[in-house]
C-alpha cells in the first residue's frame, strides 16, 4: 500500500493541491469506469441515464428540466435526449406545472421507480464490493475530507 507523501515544506502548496486532484481522479476513474460497464451489461443503461432516474427518484414530486441539470452538474442539452428516451421507455413522464404553460416537471413513472430501484440495489452492492477494504474508520475519515473540500469548493464557488 502507498502512504500518502508528507506536504514538502520547500514545495508550494499549489504542488500538493495539484497531486490531490489527480489522487481524486484516480481513485474515481476506476470506480465510475467499472460502474458504466456494470450498468451496461446486467441493465442496458448508462451511467447518465442512471444518474438522471435517481435525482428523479429522490424528487418524487417531480423536477424542472434546469433542477436536473443543476443537480446533476450538466447542461440542459445533456439532459433533454435522456428524459426523451426515458419517456419513449416509459419509465419518466412530463407533467405540466399548473399556471405556467411552458414549464413542465419530469418525474418517474411506477414502471420507472421499480427499475429504478433494481438499479440502485445491485449499484450500491457494485459499490459496497469496490471498497470493501475500507474499514468504518477509514470511511469516515475520508468522508470528512471530501465534505470540506466540498464546502471548500462551494466557498469559491461565489462571486
Amino acid at each position: 500500500m502507498t502512504r500518502p507523501r508528507p506536504t514538502d515544506a520547500a514545495e508550494p502548496l499549489s504542488k500538493s493541491r495539484l497531486r490531490l486532484w489527480l489522487k481524486l481522479l484516480k481513485a474515481s476513474g476506476p470506480i465510475e469506469d467499472a460502474l458504466r460497464r456494470r450498468l451496461r451489461a446486467e441493465f442496458g443503461t448508462t451511467l447518465p441515464r442512471f444518474d438522471v432516474m435517481s435525482a428523479l427518484y429522490r424528487g418524487p414530486g417531480g423536477l424542472k428540466m434546469s433542477e436536473i441539470s443543476e443537480r446533476l452538474r450538466v447542461s440542459n442539452g445533456n439532459i433533454t435526449g435522456i428524459v426523451d428516451r426515458l419517456t419513449d421507455e416509459g419509465l419518466v413522464m412530463r407533467v405540466t406545472v399548473p399556471g405556467d404553460r411552458r414549464a413542465t416537471r419530469v418525474r418517474l413513472t411506477p414502471k420507472g421507480r421499480a427499475e429504478f430501484a433494481r438499479q440502485a440495489a445491485a449499484h450500491e452492492a457494485w459499490v459496497d464490493e469496490m471498497l470493501g477494504d475500507l474499514a468504518g474508520e477509514e470511511l469516515d475519515a475520508v468522508m470528512r475530507a471530501l465534505d470540506r473540500l466540498g464546502d471548500v469548493l462551494d466557498k469559491g464557488a461565489r462571486p
